[in-house]
């Protein structure tokens, strides 16, 4: 027994050098400094940071110096989460939001590196009395920003607002710019910045770009077609491109860095935000590499220094002070340009103050290579403190004051959905065969709603309807488990039913969906197949939105989407619905719509779009009549096809109706493709007479349609 005690007490002895409780130590400060630190407010990277300070050589040495150079483990991890953090800079970057205010992006990305550099300089040069590569690289720090207030913006429910919009793409060219003159600081301070590295840099460097955006594209396309359903091999294929890209860019000259951000940017419209795969990319970065890097950059802080008289405090103090009021001046600046309200120039400032990830990518850099002192890097953690809390200070204030103005402005929500209204019902037996329909119920839904899918098993009634409806949960008990990667909650309804429709149409208005989704697919057919009903049946049990949908290739193939819709679909009551899913597609997927829509249906188009927030890219091709559609639509393999059309007696019926869809469905037959069914709101002033159908009305006006265009084109002229 003492022996044991001896022994342990022994491996407690300060600085440790058991890895395994080296590690063990580090897990449990990763758990808990976030949880202690966020009840005084203090952002959850600064407290690993001082986790790491606490613990290291210049701390309570529990970790010390030989511990430190001994465990190779400690800066590999360190490095992956360097790594890590850059990729998931450029995998967060919202590419559609960058391309529609690209060149407001450009002016403020321009003005918030310009003059943070421009007034850096001098200020490092001449009063913190830095050399010129230190000067340099320390004013450059100044330009990047981390959007560390961003998920405030995100909860107000303004993430798509222009000034925010204007933010984010400022961020991916400043923090780009910021890299490339990285790298040229970088081999200056080791003597190779002549002639022949400006020609080994941009030959290096066009051979990485092409790699990067023309073979890894086509490779991770390959690679996801061909183990779509593998999701722990697409993980370890992510971060085969990372690691690999970071090798790249050192070898052609630059930081490894700046491969990890290509990498971030050319996956970027690979990996849906809201997927298994992007999930467990957020969950194992932030879990364990991430917090990793954090804790050594901890270690090397020297605190001591700033108490080593008043020079480094000094030091700290001016570097703080002056990143927050450079960033002020580079949004006063675009506020001036573009006439903005003083508003909208506190949230582009709250967005941009803030200095973390990047910036302390640059500095470590910049301390490894001998570019910078120990006061800089000390300075710097001190800035990263404060710019995070007053970035989170101000967004939050200048978050309520925009919702403020924009209800005072009475902005038309006309065209928004309500969370309340977002509801899909996702009508299957069983897992196989339906796993790409789940996965796009997902993609269309909206990530805020908190019970956004149900998946419904209808069960015909029979004497083993017991048993029946045991096997039916078990299957349902596997849909869950198999997509229980994703932050979505999956409702799960076994029931049973005189038929099938009736049953999808008793549940959908029971939990007061908007959508029901059906796999109609050419291949599997299991509306028909396991179900047994047909379209007709449904549509007339259910009043619902049904999409029929044939989705079956993985969602990395999709190009565009093509929709096609009748004249006077806007003037449905549910268009907003199916619209609002049809861009929360293109902005998962990152891919542009193609409308062949008339003119005013088009403009109300859009503006779901934007009364939503949700940006896609989008291109129209006019049409006055749908059978038009097939004039104008050049068939491409990876098109993914929404065709809406019409019930009768609705306001946007045409005879061809049902015609159309089917052309549709045989010209696409190889392609992935929904068909659309708007919903019918019935009046209850006739609902106990359901049993009187209109149909009959319905069919003699068509006839007569169809008589009054032949009569027509008789007299039609040439």
């Amino acid at each position: 027994m003492n022996y044991f005690l001896e022994h342990l007490l022994s491996e407690f002895q300060f600085p440790l050098t058991n890895p395994v409780l080296v590690f063990s130590l580090m897990l449990f400060i990763i758990l808990l400094s976030p949880i202690l630190l966020r009840r005084i407010r203090i952002p959850g990277i600064i407290g690993l940071i001082l986790s790491g300070i606490i613990i290291g050589p210049k701390g309570l040495g529990i970790i010390g110096e030989n511990t430190l150079a001994a465990e190779g483990w400690i800066k590999l991890f360190s490095t992956i989460g360097l790594l890590y953090i850059m990729f998931m800079a450029g995998l967060d970057l919202d590419l559609n939001q960058f391309k529609r205010y690209y060149k407001k992006s450009l002016v403020f990305g321009f003005l918030t590196f310009a003059i943070p550099i421009a007034l850096g300089y001098p200020l490092c040069f001449y009063v913190l009395n830095l050399n010129p590569l230190a000067s340099l690289l320390t004013s450059s720090m100044f330009a990047t920003h981390t959007l560390v207030a961003y998920p405030i913006i995100s909860k107000y429910g303004l993430s798509k607002h222009n000034a925010v919009a204007i933010t984010v793409g400022g961020t991916i060219l400043t923090d780009t710019a910021v890299l490339i003159i990285l790298a040229i600081i970088s081999s200056a301070s080791k003597g190779q910045l002549d002639w022949n590295f400006w020609v080994s840099l941009l030959t290096s460097l066009t051979f990485f770009t092409v790699i990067m955006f023309y073979l890894v594209p086509k490779i991770t396309r390959w690679f996801f077609k061909k183990l779509d359903s593998e999701k722990s091999s697409q993980y370890i294929f992510v971060l085969s491109i990372v690691f690999f890209s970071a090798f790249l860019a050192e070898v052609a000259g630059v930081e490894p860095i700046i491969g990890a951000f290509v990498a971030g940017l050319v996956l970027n419209r690979f990996i849906p935000h809201n997927s298994v795969l992007m999930n467990r990319i957020d969950f194992i970065g932030n879990a364990l590499f991430i917090p990793s890097f954090l804790i050594f950059v901890g270690m090397v802080v020297d605190y001591r220094a700033l108490f080593q008289g008043s020079w480094p405090l000094i030091i700290a103090v001016v570097l703080t002070l002056f990143a927050i009021f450079s960033k002020w001046l580079a949004a006063l600046a675009t506020q001036l340009i573009y006439k903005m309200s003083n508003v909208e120039r506190k949230v582009i400032f709250g967005l941009s103050t803030s200095h973390a990830a990047a910036t302390l990518a640059i500095i470590m850099v910049g301390y490894q290579d001998h570019i910078l002192n120990i006061n800089i890097v000390n300075g710097t953690i001190l800035l990263i403190l404060f710019t995070c809390m007053t970035a989170s200070f101000v967004t939050e204030h200048a978050g309520k004051e925009l919702l403020i103005q924009i209800a005072d402005d009475g902005e038309d929500e006309a065209y928004e959905t309500k969370l309340r209204n977002k509801h899909l019902v996702v009508a299957m037996n069983e897992l196989q065969g339906n796993e790409k329909l789940l996965e796009f119920a997902l993609q269309v839904s909206d990530p805020k709603v908190i019970n956004p899918i149900s998946i419904v098993s209808v069960l015909p009634t029979s004497t083993y309807a017991e048993r029946i409806i045991h096997k039916s949960r078990k299957n349902l008990e596997e849909i869950v488990k198999h997509f229980s990667g994703y932050e979505t909650k999956l409702n799960t309804i076994a029931t049973i039913d005189l038929n099938v429709s009736s049953g999808i149409s008793r549940v959908s208005k029971e939990l007061f969906a908007d959508v029901v989704l059906v796999n109609d697919s050419n291949k599997i057919n299991l509306f028909k197949r396991i179900i047994g009903d047909d379209r007709a049946h449904l549509m007339d049990s259910c009043d619902k939105t049904i999409f029929f949908c044939q989705v079956e290739r993985p969602s990395v193939n999709y190009e565009k989407i093509v929709v096609v819709a009748s004249v006077l679909a806007e003037l449905e009551s549910t268009f907003v619905s199916w619209v609002e899913r049809v861009f929360r597609l293109s902005h998962e997927l990152k891919i542009p719509i193609e409308a062949f829509m008339h003119a005013s249906t088009y403009d109300r188009f859009l503006k779901v779009g934007i009364a939503n927030k949700i940006i896609a890219t989008t291109k129209h091709i006019p049409i006055e009549e749908i059978s038009d559609f097939f004039l104008y639509a050049e068939r491409k393999e990876n098109d993914f096809v929404v065709a809406v059309g019409a019930r009768v007696g609705s306001v946007s019926y045409f005879p061809e109706a049902e015609n159309f869809l089917s052309k549709v469905q045989k010209a696409y037959e190889d392609n992935d493709w929904v068909l659309v069914m708007p919903g019918q709101e019935k009046e209850n002033l006739f609902k106990e007479y359901e049993d009187i159908s209109g149909n009959a009305i319905g069919l003699g006006v068509d006839t007569l349609s169809r008589i009054g265009k032949e009569v027509g084109s008789i007299f039609k002229k040439d």
